[in-house]
């Protein structure tokens, strides 16, 4: 049975609490963690707002844009590295992203979104400490979560999973359950257009 199904019913209480939680594009303007709930929210095909639209500076200070990774499922992950549950999750990231690269090359790819850090050079220290080798946008205004509209986290660490066409098709609103959870939800998103 697909993780798809197993957390089907939980979707529409997750968007409401999305779309309620969102609010507050800053999550933690306080610096005090508010702890996600790690429901998973799946938007099926057809509920699916637009496209996202997300650019910016990576922490390395190089250009991207999320547009430019159409037609492959993207991970993003929204963190910072003064979260004790981002830094207990970025392992999982890691070796999700190692084992999706070497059996699915060139169908999905990763992206984190580092909001709170004051200095890139702490984000690029906190990567580069953890064996993180996809990039991450540094964004500590929080700007790019305005894209994200009812998908917004109000905390890191939030992770979503937008499918070929780069619509949100699944949110984790606190630390990833599992590296197994993550992979489930990349493999159904590419089963979608796999035909």
């Amino acid at each position: 049975m697909s993780l798809r199904r197993v957390v089907a019913a939980s979707l529409l209480a997750g968007v409401v609490l999305s779309a309620t939680a969102c609010s507050k594009i800053g999550g933690t303007g306080d610096l005090n963690y508010i702890d996600g709930d790690q429901q998973v929210v799946l938007v099926e095909d057809g509920e699916r707002e637009k496209p996202l639209d997300i650019s910016g500076t990576t922490v390395q200070g190089e250009p991207l844009d999320v547009t430019d990774l159409r037609g492959r499922v993207v991970v993003l992950n929204v963190w910072w590295s003064g979260c004790g549950p981002c830094i207990k999750e970025m392992p999982m990231l890691v070796e999700a992203e190692d084992e999706l690269a070497r059996d699915r090359p060139d169908q999905v790819a990763f992206v984190g979104i580092n909001i709170r850090d004051l200095a890139p050079e702490n984000a690029a220290a906190f990567e580069r400490a953890r064996g993180v080798d996809y990039p991450s946008l540094y964004d500590p205004g929080s700007e790019t979560l305005l894209e994200m509209g009812a998908y917004a986290p109000y905390a890191p660490p939030a992770t979503l999973v937008l499918d070929r066409e780069g619509r949100v098709a699944a949110l984790i609103n606190g630390p990833i359950p599992s590296k197994t959870t993550l992979t489930s939800l990349v493999e159904d998103t590419l089963a979608e257009s796999d035909g």
